[in-house]
């Protein structure tokens, strides 16, 4: 009896022993938590708001320093598109968002030193660092929290969000940032030039709301050349100046000025279907601000003919 009690009791141990050599499961500290409009309540400590957000801050800058180069970067941003609840690929741009300015460009797109040779990221963070920046502004509305911590995180949302195109993120910490935020802790001038900035060209570009842009534009006494062109750009349906401003402004800016490409280049062309018989692929691609290529891609039947002459109609035969 004693040996069949022992027997099964090393058997016991010996299986207890195994599970306790396996690895345990390290959970991600930006899904550690869940959404406080869902019933997570731990995020209403306001160091575990800060502690959450240099987390978020850290995942980022590790996310950004494992690209070998801007383009990279800037590739990875533009894979990431909003359609109501999910993240969705699209295609990159051709060339990289350049930053705002020096102060504005370290807060959320790291550079490289000269000698560093980082490896490729093994997965894209993105979607993960905006899902943990929506639970950490959510916690901050919920806990009416306006101070300068708050400041500080609404606008590194609202920078990572607008590199990544995700209105349904940049547009309500904007919202908050000026008008629940900025009248309890004031934005100094530059930013508040800065986010009203992005604020008329979401309402003229993404939304197609020229009036509700110029009314900001005036409200905010706001003056901008650059700014000022896209409006006007907009209203005349002027497209040469538009892509002239979209080279002109900063990344943050041009990603907002995205919005409004495909319906540019759509009217674009047309003027130029009702105006040419034929016409010079180069002419073609600096109307349209696309590469043949891609403009075939998207649809435009046009024929390349020799010489690369587009034939954009021919004569019907009597």
């Amino acid at each position: 009896m004693r040996s069949a009690d022992q027997s099964r009791s090393s058997s016991r141990r010996g299986a207890s022993g195994a599970w306790n050599r396996l690895k345990p499961i390290r959970d991600d500290t930006l899904e550690a938590y869940s959404f406080p409009s869902k019933g997570e309540t731990r995020l209403n400590d306001f160091k575990t708001q800060e502690t959450f957000y240099n987390r978020i801050v850290d995942r980022y800058m590790k996310f950004c320093a494992s690209t070998t180069t801007t383009s990279d970067l800037d590739a990875c941003f533009a894979a990431l598109s909003i359609s109501s609840t999910s993240l969705t690929p699209q295609r990159a741009p051709a060339g990289p968002a350049k930053p705002a300015s020096a102060s504005t460009s370290s807060r959320t797109t790291p550079s490289h030193s000269p000698g560093a040779t980082p490896s490729p990221p093994q997965k894209n963070d993105l979607p993960l660092i905006l899902t943990a920046l929506r639970k950490l502004r959510e916690a901050i509305t919920a806990t009416h929290r306006q101070d300068g911590f708050a400041l500080r995180a609404y606008t590194f949302n609202i920078h990572a969000a607008l590199l990544a195109r995700d209105w349904e993120s940049y547009l309500p910490a904007l919202h908050y940032l000026l008008f629940t935020i900025h009248p309890r802790t004031p934005l100094s001038s530059p930013e508040l030039h800065e986010y009203v900035g992005y604020l008329i060209l979401d309402q003229a570009c993404r939304q197609g709301d020229l009036m509700t842009a110029h009314e900001s534009r005036v409200r905010y006494r706001y003056r901008d050349r650059r700014v000022e062109a896209v409006l006007r750009a907009l209203i005349r349906d002027d497209w040469g100046t538009f892509w002239r401003m979209k080279r002109a402004v900063d990344g943050y800016q041009r990603r907002i000025m995205e919005f409004a490409e495909q319906r540019i280049r759509v009217h674009a062309l047309k003027c130029l279907g009702r105006a040419y018989m034929t016409a010079d692929r180069s002419y073609v691609e600096r109307v349209a601000d696309r590469k043949w290529e891609d403009l075939v891609e998207d649809g435009v039947g046009w024929e390349l003919a020799e010489g690369d002459r587009v034939v954009i109609r021919r004569l019907k035969g009597r």
